[in-house]
C-alpha cells in the first residue's frame, strides 16, 4: 500500500524534495504513524514547525470552529482573529506592528522590502544588505539573494543585487562591508540550515551597535529559532538585543501555513505604506486563529519553561554521544535546537534511523539537527538516543 502511494506521488509531483520512502498517515504527541501503522519518534517536528506536537485537541477544535465561521476574506476587511493574533504576537515578540504572511520565506521578503522602503522614505539613498555566510532565509528571489550558500544562489543568478556576505560571529568582517549604501543587516541569532550555529553575545551586541551608529536596520530572522525553541519566546530576548525587524513562521502556527514580519513603531511609520505590499491569504482567519490559539497554549502550559527544564537533559545526552562515539565530532546549539556533527554519511544514517523508527533532519556541515516538538520529555530523549546510537553504530 505504501509503495503505491509513494509511486503515485512520484509520478505527479515535481521532484524538488529528496523525500524519504514513508507515506505518513497521522500523528499523536511526539509520534507519527505511516499508512502501515509503523510508529516514528519525531525529532524533526516538520522542520521545527510542530512545537505542540501532533493532534493537539484544543488547537484542532479552535481550527474546526473557525472553519465553520469563516476561513478566508479579503484583506480589505477586518476580522476578529487577525486583530487578536497581531496583538498577542506583538506582545510576546516585543515588537509594535506585524504583517502576516503565508511562510517564513515570504516574511523575509517583506522584511527586505520594508528595509528598502524605510530608506526610500528617509531619502538616505541606501539599498544594500549585509547578510551572513551559512545563512538560510528562504527560496524566493529576495530570500535566496541574502542566503549565504552559493549552491542556493548560483542556479538562479543573477539574483537581487546589492547583497554582501560577512562571516557569522566575526564583527570585523561585518564592519569591513558597511558603507553609506547599507540599509540593513540580516542574520539568524541561531543558524539552522547552515549548521546549528549560535551567535555570540558579543556578535549580537556588536551588530546592534553598528546599526545604531550608522543608521542601519537590524533584521533578525527567527523563522526557525523563534517561538520558544531556544528557551525564550524569541531568541533575541535571550541576548537582550532587540532588532528593528523580526521575522517568524513555523511554530507560530504549529503546522498551519502562516508567517509574519514585525517591526518597531519607528520602522512602521517610515516604511511600508498602503499598496506597497500585500498577501491574498496572509492573515486569513484560519491562520490567525492558529496563531492566537498556539500562543494561548504556550503561555498556559508554560512551554518556554518546559524547554528550559528539558533542554539541559538533551544537551547532556548529546554531549555523552560526543564522548562515547568516535563518529560524533561535537555538539552545538541551544535549547531544543541542537545539532551533532558526525563523520558518517548522513544519507546512510538517515536510512538507519528510519528503520529504527526515528525521524531526523540534517543541516550543513554533516550535522544531524535535533529540533523535536517542544513538548518533548526526558523519556523521549532517552528513546531518541538509543535509536540514534544503533543507527550510528
Amino acid at each position: 500500500m505504501v509503495n503505491s502511494k509513494i509511486q503515485a506521488a512520484e509520478e505527479n509531483l515535481i521532484h524538488v524534495y529528496n523525500r524519504f520512502p514513508i507515506a505518513l498517515d497521522h500523528g499523536e504527541g511526539m509520534y507519527l504513524y505511516d499508512t502501515e501503522g509503523k510508529e516514528y519518534l519525531d525529532f524533526a517536528a516538520g522542520f521545527a514547525v510542530s512545537g505542540l506536537g501532533y493532534d493537539n485537541k484544543e488547537l484542532n477544535q479552535a481550527l474546526k470552529d473557525q472553519i465553520d465561521k469563516l476561513y478566508h476574506t479579503s484583506n480589505l476587511y477586518f476580522h476578529e482573529s487577525c486583530g487578536e493574533a497581531a496583538k498577542e504576537l506583538n506582545r510576546i515578540s516585543g515588537m509594535d506592528r506585524v504583517f502576516f504572511t503565508n511562510s517564513g520565506g515570504e516574511a523575509n521578503e517583506g522584511a527586505l522590502k520594508a528595509a528598502r522602503r524605510y530608506a526610500y522614505t528617509k531619502k538616505t539613498g541606501r539599498y544594500e544588505f549585509i547578510a551572513m555566510q551559512n545563512s538560510f532565509h528562504g527560496r524566493s528571489f529576495g530570500a535566496v539573494s541574502v542566503t549565504g550558500h552559493d549552491s542556493y544562489r548560483e542556479p538562479f543568478e543573477p539574483v537581487v543585487p546589492g547583497v554582501r556576505f560577512a562571516e557569522f560571529n566575526d564583527l570585523d568582517s561585518v564592519k569591513a562591508l558597511v558603507n553609506d549604501k547599507t540599509c540593513a543587516i540580516i542574520l539568524e541569532p541561531l543558524q539552522g540550515e547552515g549548521g546549528i550555529n549560535l551567535a555570540t553575545q558579543e556578535f549580537m551586541e556588536g551588530i546592534r551597535k553598528i546599526c545604531d551608529e550608522n543608521g542601519i536596520l537590524m533584521i533578525c530572522d527567527e523563522v526557525q529559532c523563534g517561538m520558544g525553541r531556544t528557551g525564550n519566546m524569541f531568541a533575541w530576548q535571550g541576548f537582550g538585543v532587540k532588532p528593528d525587524i523580526l521575522t517568524m513562521a513555523k511554530a507560530i502556527g504549529n503546522g498551519i501555513p502562516v508567517g509574519a514580519f514585525a517591526m518597531t513603531e519607528e520602522v512602521a511609520k517610515y516604511s511600508l505604506q498602503p499598496g506597497d505590499h500585500g498577501a491574498t491569504y496572509g492573515g486569513n482567519p484560519l491562520a490567525c486563529t492558529a496563531v492566537k490559539t498556539v500562543i494561548e497554549i504556550f503561555e498556559r502550559e508554560d512551554i518556554v519553561g518546559h524547554v528550559n527544564q528539558v533542554a539541559p537533559y538533551l544537551t547532556k545526552k548529546l554531549d555523552e554521544l560526543v564522548d562515547e562515539l568516535d563518529c560524533v565530532v561535537r555538539r552545538k546549539g541551544k535549547g531544543l535546537m541542537q545539532g551533532i556533527e558526525i563523520t558518517k554519511p548522513l544519507a546512510e544514517v538517515n536510512k538507519k534511523t528510519i528503520e529504527e523508527g526515528l525521524l531526523i533532519i540534517q543541516a550543513q556541515g554533516n550535522v544531524i539537527r535535533s529540533v523535536p516538538p517542544l513538548i518533548v520529555e526526558e523519556k523521549h530523549i532517552d528513546e531518541m538516543i538509543e535509536k540514534l546510537k544503533r543507527a550510528l553504530a
